[in-house]
């Protein structure tokens, strides 16, 4: 007689029913409704691993909490501490299926959590997949919780274990932007105000500003990331601590520093806590920032390799792909595009941000799911974006070095560096002989007699116009500008 078939679905029960759930799932019935309901993005929660290691840390954290102050037995807790762990090393993260749009403040995406790391426990018991009598995802995984402190606090945790690999990637391309100045630190170009010629400098300074402009940058990212260290675990439903041991909260946050390595610190108000989303909005604006500043840098690089014919051609950008399906050997700039559009998706990203962080009504806001994936999202495609523009572009930009000493050597902006010698007046009359006769500068003022051609060019020394006479070694001022900075 042949044995039976295994089961194809075992039955799960919540308040609402019955359903039929795939027998190898280790999601349940709370899993499945969210994910009938909300097919809106077809994107899953694990789409961000560092989300779901940081929900993973909190069940663990808990279950070792619960277990030392008496409300969770041994055996249970150690399993749910087991499985949590699995989960924080990368294991069965394709089981975090709900979408990361989805109604009930991350009520969805804590059950999914319980659901995936109670079935992950039942199986290291030798139990069967659903066999919630002996170790609940509610009862159990979820004891001493709420959505409403798991949700935001493992949102905090995730974003900040997401930002040092942003982080990393902006230093990397401020190393880059910095390299690039010590290569062109000796190569004199025009500088512009308002697309108008100015003054002379070099490309060196050009590029060390867009260096110094990322550091900028990561310095606000890391201080706005400590908005993020402030958690409400022990609040459970509005900030009241129902339904918890007096002793929880402490205990908690204890095992969860020291799961997650992370500063953390409780809320001393944990109602306002629990509706407040502010933080969230500042982290926001501050990868706005980054974004914005990125995409302007981007501009410039655009900028400054336009032509390569009829543009300013002062440097040429690395040949990525053809650039038309109908103009030959048409190379265009592509990667820093793509990196414009990402600071576009930013910038929008953090308005969803600000109005779900208005939207908040009373003591929660439901509106938390969008703010953790646009968050996210700006984080990764950023990170994303910095490695293309380092990797594809910045580290193979070089100078047209020819091109770039004809148009100083024909620019009437040198004559400001002679105007405390010749006076405003003056100069400015020889800045308009100049452009009308297409005639050089320095012949102009030998020719009138204002200064000895001994004395213009001592004046208009690549030194003197970028205004790097007094440094001895622009190389040696950027590596310890570097060094200082790490």
């Amino acid at each position: 007689m042949a044995a039976d078939a295994p089961a194809l679905t075992r039955t799960e029960t919540d308040s609402l029913g019955s359903m039929e759930i795939p027998a190898d799932a280790y999601w349940g019935v709370h899993t499945a409704r969210a994910d009938a309901n909300f097919p809106i993005t077809k994107r899953p929660i694990s789409v961000y691993p560092d989300l779901i290691r940081a929900l993973a840390m909190v069940k663990q954290a808990s279950a070792r909490a619960n277990k030392e102050i008496g409300v969770l037995d041994a055996d249970r807790a150690d399993l749910i501490d087991r499985a949590s762990q699995r989960v924080i090393d990368g294991e069965f993260h394709d089981q975090f299926t709900v979408g990361v749009i989805q109604g009930g403040a991350g009520t969805s995406t804590n059950m999914n959590a319980n659901e995936v790391i109670t079935n992950i426990a039942l199986e290291l018991a030798g139990r069967e997949k659903g066999d919630y009598a002996y170790l609940s995802p509610i009862d159990h995984t979820n004891r001493s919780q709420s959505t409403n402190d798991v949700y935001p606090t493992a949102v905090k945790i995730g974003l900040s274990l997401n930002l040092r690999s942003l982080l990393d990637e902006l230093d990397l391309l401020r190393r880059a932007f910095l390299a690039k100045s010590g290569e062109f630190h000796d190569i004199l170009k025009v500088g512009r105000t308002q697309l108008q010629d100015a003054v002379p400098m070099t490309l060196g300074q050009e590029f060390h500003g867009f260096a110094t402009t990322l550091g900028e940058d990561h310095s606000r990212l890391t201080e706005n990331a400590s908005l993020l260290t402030e958690i409400n675990m022990g609040a459970t439903a509005i900030g009241t601590g129902i339904t918890t041991h007096p002793d929880y909260a402490p205990t908690v946050l204890r095992h969860l520093r020291e799961i997650s390595g992370l500063d953390l610190s409780t809320a001393t108000d944990l109602v306002e806590a629990t509706s407040d989303t502010g933080a969230f909005m500042s982290f926001s604006s501050s990868l706005k920032r980054n974004a914005i500043k990125l995409s302007k840098i981007c501009n410039d690089l655009r900028l400054l390799s336009s032509g390569p014919q009829a543009g300013f051609g002062e440097i040429n950008l690395p040949a990525m792909q053809a650039g038309s399906s109908i103009m030959p050997g048409k190379v265009n700039p592509v990667i820093p595009e793509a990196v414009n559009q990402v600071a576009f998706a930013v910038a929008g990203a953090d308005v969803t941000v600000t109005m779900a962080v208005e939207g908040g009504q009373l003591q929660l806001n439901a509106f938390e799911p969008v703010i953790a994936h646009s968050i996210f999202q700006s984080i990764t495609w950023m990170r994303q974006a910095m490695w293309t523009l380092r990797v594809n572009c910045v580290e193979g930009i070089t100078a047209n070095r020819d091109r770039l000493g004809a148009m100083v050597g024909a620019s009437v902006g040198v004559v400001t560096a002679l105007t405390p010698f010749i006076g405003y007046a003056a100069s400015a009359a020889l800045a308009k002989t100049a452009l009308l006769t297409n005639r050089n500068i320095a012949d102009l003022v030998v020719e009138a007699g204002l200064m000895t051609r001994e004395e213009v060019m001592k004046q208009i020394s690549p030194a003197r116009l970028s205004g790097l006479e007094t440094v001895t070694s622009t190389i040696d001022v950027i590596a310890a500008e570097d060094v200082a900075q790490n």
